[in-house]
């Protein structure tokens, strides 16, 4: 009776352990080198969003294998990649772009790194001028003992 019953419940599991393989481990196919070029082209500028700081195209985590046939799956379906790239961005927000768009919710991360140039800049240079204004005076005081 045990036997019977380790036998049918061996033969129910069986169908599970080889769905384990499924098509989606395969590796990608394209329909020729210009898909492929824009495909790679598309999940390099696209941000894994569980690797905080891949690629589609370099991240081996489950969610970018996913993301990069649903890009290809896109693509087939004659999107452009701006709209695969809006598709995205619904889904995800704009954390998936590497190069988001220009808009007055990102100018700090656009301009902030000039902002604090052009700040660094004028300070170095105010330092300059004061110390220019002191002139050798400064210098030549001998009241220090170092």
């Amino acid at each position: 009776m045990k036997t019977l019953l380790l036998a049918l419940m061996l033969s129910l599991l069986s169908p599970l352990a080889q769905a384990q393989s499924t098509p989606a481990d395969a590796p990608l196919q394209f329909t020729d080198a210009a898909e492929e070029h824009r495909f790679q082209k598309l999940v390099a500028e696209l941000r894994c969003v569980m690797c905080q700081n891949q690629s589609l195209a370099d991240s081996n985590a489950l969610i970018a294998r996913d993301l990069r046939r649903e890009v290809l799956e896109l693509m087939r379906q004659g999107k452009s990649d701006r709209e695969i790239k809006d598709f995205l961005v619904a889904r995800y927000g704009e954390f998936v772009l590497y190069r988001p768009q220009v808009e007055s919710k990102t100018w700090l991360l656009w301009f902030g790194p000039a902002l604090v140039l052009l700040a660094g800049g004028v300070l170095i240079a105010s330092v300059v001028r004061k110390r220019a204004k002191s002139g050798p005076a400064a210098a030549d005081d001998d009241t220090q003992e170092w």
